[in-house]
C-alpha cells in the first residue's frame, strides 16, 4: 500500500515538472519576447515553436479572471512596443487561443486603410467569409526581416469568440479589419504568411513599386493568389482543425 501511495505521489510530481509552460497563463519575469517563423525545412526547430503548436481553449472558468487580464494587459504591450497591429498569444511563446487587433488612425505604415478599433478575440471561430477575395502584402512581427509576402484574405469575415471579459460577441469585419483578424487567425492555425505567399518582396521595394502604381494595393484578389488561410472551416473550434 505506502509503495502504491509512493508511486502515485512521484507520478504527480513529475507531471507537474513537465508541465509545458506554452499552455500556461503565467508571465515569465524577464518578460516576453517575439517569437520568430522558423523555415518548413527545419522540422526540429518548428515542433519547439509555439507558432506550429496547435493553441488550447481558454477555459470557462479562465474568461474575466485576474490572471487572464494580466496576460491579455502583457500580450498587448508587446503588440505596442513592436507597433504592430495585431498579436497572437503564440507570437510571445504562449500557446493560447488569443489574440488582439488595433490600428491607429496615424500608424505610419497603414493609415491610409483607416483606423482598426481594438478588440480582444478569445477562442475564436469563423462562421462566414465573403465570396471576394483582397490583395495584399504581409509583413508580420514573427518575420522580423523578412520580405513581404503576397496573399489572399477575404473581404469580409463574421465571427463568434469571448471577449476580455468573458462575454460571448458575434460580429463582422471588413477591409483592413477583416485582413488583420485573418493574419492573426492564421498564427492560431499554426503558421505565418511565409508559409503560404509564393511571391516576396523586401519592403523598401515593395513600397516604390506601390508608389509607383506598379502593383495593386489592396485591390480585388485574383484566384490564384495564395489564400492566408488556407484550411480554415467555418463553425469550427481551432483545436478540432
Amino acid at each position: 500500500m505506502y509503495y502504491k501511495i509512493h508511486l502515485l505521489l512521484l507520478i504527480v510530481i513529475l507531471s507537474a515538472c513537465t508541465t509545458d509552460e506554452s499552455y500556461t497563463l503565467s508571465i515569465p519575469k524577464n518578460g516576453f519576447e517575439v517569437v520568430q517563423h522558423v523555415s518548413k525545412n527545419n522540422k526540429d526547430k518548428r515542433e519547439k515553436n509555439t507558432l506550429y503548436k496547435t493553441p488550447r481553449e481558454i477555459k470557462k472558468e479562465e474568461l474575466n479572471t485576474a490572471p487572464l487580464t494580466l496576460f491579455i494587459d502583457s500580450l498587448y504591450a508587446v503588440m505596442q512596443r513592436y507597433e504592430g497591429v495585431g498579436i497572437a498569444a503564440n507570437q510571445i511563446g504562449k500557446s493560447l487561443q488569443i489574440f488582439i487587433i488595433e490600428a491607429m488612425s496615424d500608424n505610419p505604415r497603414y493609415k491610409i486603410l483607416g483606423a482598426v478599433p481594438k478588440q480582444v478575440f478569445i477562442n475564436p471561430i469563423i462562421t462566414k467569409v465573403s465570396r471576394k477575395k483582397k490583395n495584399f502584402w504581409h509583413g508580420c512581427l514573427s518575420a522580423q526581416d523578412k520580405p513581404r509576402g503576397n496573399v489572399a484574405s477575404f473581404e469580409w469575415i463574421e465571427y463568434e469568440c469571448f471577449d476580455q471579459e468573458g462575454v460571448r460577441q458575434k460580429g463582422r469585419l471588413e477591409g483592413f479589419s477583416a485582413v488583420v483578424f485573418q493574419h492573426e487567425y492564421r498564427h492560431l492555425m499554426k503558421g505565418t504568411y511565409i508559409d503560404y505567399a509564393n511571391h516576396f518582396l523586401p519592403k523598401h521595394v515593395l513600397d516604390q513599386k506601390i508608389k509607383s502604381g506598379e502593383l495593386p494595393f489592396f485591390d480585388d484578389a485574383h484566384d490564384s493568389l495564395p489564400l492566408l488561410i488556407e484550411g480554415y472551416q467555418l463553425n469550427t473550434a481551432l483545436t478540432d482543425y
